[in-house]
């Protein structure tokens, strides 16, 4: 089904497909014809592999709005095939309907940005990836010539290359964390949290999502560096000072609250059935730690809170 540009305006679909349309390109007027191709709601959905039922899904929830033919069929032009594929990557990041609807509203309303996010997340995966590529080969070496792994070894294997129930939405979060969370604090210092983080927020500039994302920069930044072993570097120290200024958005210098993040994070490293889920392994998050220290043995952090 095509449909010439300059027409759109006026009539967004021949209800007759094809009828009177060319493939395009310059008439005798001078004028250039740009014509685009439009698609029923089966050939949409069968070009991006999902269902028909899932574009009706999508409609009813107000984040595509298919036009109309002349004789009431839906179609999906240029536009609404970028608006689904801004829907399915923000999707396939864990995302539910009602925070894609969201921030389609807002910040992530162009399709760079969604495609900006989406590369981010690609990149992490393709890091991630090479991580655990590069450790079957070390485990394979190390058998090789010991004839058996270690625990650790195993464990280390198992967690990065096996085990992939990771917190990867704000509910996984919430069902991992809120029973630590309620352990540790009052529900005013609950609430109170609450407040500075939309603060942060809007100090900073960031939402839920962009905020993710740079912890899970800083999160792919200390793994890299722990499989360098580099506790010294200045790409090592600036690491520590973006993570520290990540927590200065909550803590703002309360001792009380300091000592209850770090209670908390404490204690989900070191549960065998949540520090697997974890963004950051226990062993990353001690060798940030190292470097921290190392910090300010030397005089270049203020000491711990």
């Amino acid at each position: 089904m095509w449909v010439a540009r300059h027409d759109r305006a006026k009539n967004p679909l021949d209800p007759d497909p094809g009828a009177g349309l060319s493939e395009g390109g310059v008439g005798n007027t001078g004028t250039q014809v740009v014509v685009e191709r439009w698609y029923l709601p089966a050939e949409m959905a069968r070009r991006l592999g999902v269902s028909p039922k899932a574009l009706r899904v999508y409609e009813r929830a107000g984040l595509v709005s298919p036009l109309r033919t002349a004789t009431g069929w839906r179609a999906y032009g240029p536009d609404q095939a970028a608006r689904l594929h801004q829907i399915l990557a923000l999707k396939s990041l864990g995302l539910s309907l009602k925070r894609i609807g969201e921030l389609l509203a807002g910040r992530l309303a162009s399709l760079d940005a969604v495609l900006d996010v989406q590369q981010r997340a690609l990149e992490l995966q393709q890091a991630e990836t090479r991580q655990a590529l590069a450790l079957l080969k070390a485990a394979r070496t190390r058998l090789a010539e010991h004839g058996a792994l270690s625990a650790d070894d195993l464990s280390q294997l198992t967690r990065e290359t096996v085990m992939n129930d990771k917190l990867n939405t704000d509910a996984d979060w919430k069902e991992a964390f809120e029973p630590l969370i309620e352990k540790h604090y009052e529900p005013a210092e609950i609430a109170a949290l609450g407040m500075r983080k939309m603060e942060a927020f809007e100090k900073a500039g960031y939402d839920q999502d962009s905020f993710s994302l740079a912890w899970e920069a800083l999160f792919e930044e200390a793994r890299a560096l722990k499989a360098a072993g580099d506790v010294g570097s200045p790409r090592a120290c600036a690491l520590v000072r973006r993570w520290n200024d990540m927590m200065g958005h909550f803590i703002q210098g309360d001792a009380a609250i300091s000592q209850k993040v770090q209670a908390v994070w404490s204690e989900a490293t070191a549960d065998p059935n949540l520090a697997p889920r974890l963004p950051i392994s226990p062993e990353e998050f001690a060798f940030v730690q190292q470097i921290a220290d190392g910090m300010r043995a030397r005089g270049e952090l203020p000491p711990r809170i």
